[in-house]
Order: C-alpha cells, then structure tokens, then sequence
C-alpha cells in the first residue's frame, strides 16, 4: 500500500513538512529568546534577515498542509475499492487504528497554520513587527502538532491491510449505534436544518456588521466556530439524506464521490475556509489597540470577514440547493 503514488506524495509532504517546521521551531526559540527590535546588534539584524525566509518556509509548509488534507482525504475514497466492506472513505479510515486520528490531525494542523498565515501576514506590514513573538510561540505549539500527524499518516499507511474486512459508513453513521458518530447521526433533520439555518442568520449578521463598522470581530469568530459545528452535525443527519435521496443514508463522505456531483466538496472547502478566516479575525483583534497594527487589522479584518461571508454564503447556498432540489420528502421537516 505505501508504493502506491498518492500515499507515497502524503507521506513525502509529511516529512517534508516536520522537518522544515521543526527547523523553524528552533529559529522560533532563538527569536523568543534574543528578539529586540530596538538593538542594532548583529544578532538581531541576523534574527531579521532570517526571518523572511523562514516565514516563507513556514508559509510553503501550511500551503501543503492543506493540500495534503485534500488529497488525503481523496485518496482515502479511492483506496475504498481495495477494501472489502468498505464503500467510501469511512470504511477505509475505519480499516487502520491511525485512520480517523489522521484525519483529526490534519483538520488540527490546517486551523493551527491559517492562524499562523493570519498573523505572519499582518506582522510582515507593521513597521515594529510586534506580533513576532506571539507568531513563533504559536509555530512552537504546531510542530510538534505536524510531527505527530506525519507519524499518524506513516502508522495509518504501514498498517493497511487490504486482507482485513472493515466496516462501511452505514454501521458507523447509523442512529442505532453508538458513539458521537451515531449520536449526531440521530439528531432530529428539522431540528439540525432550522439551527443550521438560525446560526448561519446570526453569522452573517454579524459578520455583515463587522465588514461595514469594524466592529465585533470576536463575536464573529465565536458564532463561526459554533457555525461550524452546527454545519457539519447538519450535513450528517440532514443535508446528506437530501443528497442521496435515501432517509437512512448519514454518510458525509460519500458525498464526495462523482455520482453526486463531487457535491461534498462544494460544502467542505467552502465551510472550513469560510471558518478558517473567520476565527482569523477573531484572533488578530486582540492587538487590534497595538498603534502599529490598528490600520493593518482594521483593513485586513475587514477583508478577511468579506472572504469568510461570501464562502458562508457559498456554502448555504449549496445546502439550500442540495435540500430544494432533492426528491427526497421527509415528515417533519419544518417547511
């Protein structure tokens, strides 16, 4: 299984990745220890020039990252056909140990570094750099987040084995059974469409009032996140009966397959985007009163939050058109 293109591609990115991220923990660490702006000292003026290039580095490494969750993501569904019980990436993921900690990782590392996209970003503009430390701190805490999903995914690969019968995503996603996976499987659909819908309303409001004041940037992260949650529980007892046309199918990763219009990742790229700028947001306005960055995050924020809401509104637009334009009717459903 580890010859195969795709899994050798994730595992090359992996350990590519920890290591260059491990690299620049340790500039991070010489940077919390001898960074001062105000010295002219070769030190710091090495600590300076170094710093472009290691925030390039950086910058590469979140931009594989993300690929590297898709493509993992991708290759999971296309491994289903070598498994027997498997019909999608579930069955495929439920095959190894590793496999769902995999996945948890990578969403983990994906958050972690647009955080840190965020914030490089709007320190590279201000004149003082003032975020540099709050930046390295943060990419201490990710490396090792990195590294541990490098060895997940390598744990994940080495223990497939095509010969071990594995479950499929009806015994996993089904309200009879148990677990979290089973549990949100269960939720009542016109319960789960009306608080999607009720939080999306919110988000957008705020996020709306945000992009025109400049104000509640923190308030729009946190219904974001919460968004977020409503969303995905949403797309498993709800939006995905809708799209399979079948009231007992939960499965959120069969809607990735071509027999539904790769439909799964109109609603995922958007939704995790959409959030990733929004929580952004939330996290570059706590220096929002730094004189240095107020005009930096006032005009970034501002954009940020138009990216986030037109994702949003992206994404509530292909549930509304994957719950319209299904033949599916189900008793209860409040409209």
């Amino acid at each position: 299984m580890l010859i195969a293109p795709a899994v050798l591609a994730l595992n090359g990115v992996a350990v590519t990745v920890t290591l260059l991220l491990l690299s620049a923990a340790w500039f991070a660490i010489q940077v919390l220890r001898h960074w001062d702006i105000g010295s002219g000292s070769e030190r710091q003026l090495m600590l300076e020039r170094r710093t472009y290039l290691i925030s390039t580095l950086v910058t590469w490494c979140f931009a594989s990252e993300i690929v590297s969750l898709l493509l993992f993501v991708y290759n999971a569904e296309q491994l289903a056909t070598q498994f027997v019980g498997a019909m999608c990436a579930t069955g495929v993921l439920n095959a190894a140990p590793w496999g769902w900690t995999t996945l948890f990782l990578k969403i983990a590392v994906f958050f972690s570094g647009a955080a840190w996209l965020i914030l490089n970003r709007v320190d590279n503009q201000a004149r003082d750099y003032p975020l540099v430390r709050a930046k390295y701190a943060l990419l201490l805490c990710i490396a090792p987040l990195a590294a541990a999903e490098a060895w997940a995914q390598w744990r994940f690969f080495l223990s497939l084995d095509p010969d071990v019968i594995t479950s499929c995503c009806g015994a996993l996603f089904t309200p009879a059974g148990d677990g979290v996976a089973a549990e949100v499987a269960a939720l009542d659909p016109s319960t789960s469409l009306a608080a999607m819908y009720l939080s999306g309303f919110m988000l957008l409001a705020v996020g709306g009032y945000y992009r025109l004041l400049g104000r509640g940037g923190g308030l729009f992260a946190s219904l974001a996140g919460a968004a977020f949650a409503i969303a995905l529980a949403t797309i498993v007892s709800c939006i995905a009966l809708y799209v399979y046309e079948h009231p007992h199918h939960h499965c959120p990763f069969c809607l990735l397959k071509s027999g539904h219009g790769f439909i799964g990742y109109w609603l995922y790229v958007p939704l995790f985007s959409a959030t990733a700028f929004a929580l952004g947001i939330g996290l570059i306005g706590r220096w929002r009163a730094q004189p240095s960055l107020s005009t930096i995050i006032d005009v970034d924020g501002r954009r940020f939050a138009s990216i986030a809401l037109a994702l949003f509104v992206l994404f509530y637009a292909v549930t509304t058109y994957a719950v319209l334009g299904s033949s599916l009717t189900m008793i209860g459903v409040w409209w």
